[in-house]
């Protein structure tokens, strides 16, 4: 219970914090029998952001990750099972579906309440904790933080959305989660590239950046949901067992990585001049 091999933290000196908790692929294997299939179980992840962001430590960013499955428990859903996005569709805490509502299940395998509430002290609690122990030791020396909280989604997907989701999503909570400036600066760079952008639109903010991100106590929250076609080789319908996830391309990538380069660096920019806009 108290193994914590899954959890990987990566400290760095800047007040910016990413979360990735998604791109994990782990799955217990006490939980393998009760699964339709391990590539179910695993289809949903988002893929390759982790090596997407790599090159988060040069800006001295902080990082947390998760290597457990989102179909094990989502550590961006609310614990109380409320949902995120009522009246959408969506999964839950445990998913019992696919983003393309799959079951995941075998019939009756399904975890009852006891069942997740254990995979919550395991995974989801210490990685919350982590996030707050993190966030608490860059204010206490910034003052401002900004917590950046990395997903990517398949371009379609009919269940969810329609149409195609545009390249960049960005996440305030409506506004409720990060300063306007902040806001604008992502957006003037998303504008700047040849990338598509929207925000605050079918993805607002998962529970992450909606429990977080207080701006008046100086923690800025935003997530961003990336279209998967901007950065992989995404087939342009529905994904069959043998073409998902299609391998990283570091070329292909290349001009989306680019980008968030800079809106990273452009969030780290934010929290320090804080500090000077506190104090003048």
């Amino acid at each position: 219970m108290n193994d914590t091999s899954w959890l990987t933290i990566t400290r760095g000196a800047a007040p910016l914090l990413l979360s990735l908790p998604h791109t994990g692929t782990m799955i217990p294997p006490e939980y393998e029998a009760g699964l339709v299939s391990l590539r179910l179980a695993r289809k949903d992840a988002d893929w390759w952001v982790d090596r997407l962001y790599d090159f988060a430590g040069d800006l001295g960013a902080t990082v947390v990750r998760t290597a457990i499955s989102r179909t094990v428990i989502d550590v961006n859903r609310d614990p109380s099972g409320a949902s995120l996005y009522p009246g959408q569709a969506t999964t839950e805490l445990c998913p019992t579906t696919t983003f393309d509502g799959e079951p995941l299940y075998r019939p009756g395998a399904e975890p009852n309440l006891a069942g997740i509430a254990e995979r919550c002290a395991r995974w989801f609690d210490p990685y919350h904790a982590a996030l707050r122990a993190e966030l608490e030791r860059l204010r206490a020396a910034y003052g401002t933080v900004v917590i950046y909280d990395c997903h990517s989604i398949r371009s379609r997907i009919p269940r969810l959305f329609d149409g195609a989701l545009p390249n960049f999503n960005i996440g305030t909570n409506s506004g409720a989660s990060c300063a306007p400036a902040l806001t604008a600066a992502i957006e003037g760079i998303c504008a700047d590239t040849e990338f598509s952008h929207v925000t605050n639109a079918r993805f607002k903010g998962g529970f992450i950046t909606r429990s977080f991100g207080r701006p008046e106590a100086g923690v800025h929250a935003v997530q961003m949901e990336l279209a998967c076609r901007g950065y992989m080789r995404e087939p342009p319908d529905a994904v069959a067992e043998s073409e998902w996830p299609t391998p990283y391309d570091e070329t292909y990538a290349a001009p989306m990585r680019a980008a968030l380069a800079r809106i990273l660096d452009a969030c780290r920019r934010f929290a320090v001049d804080a500090r000077t806009r506190t104090t003048t």
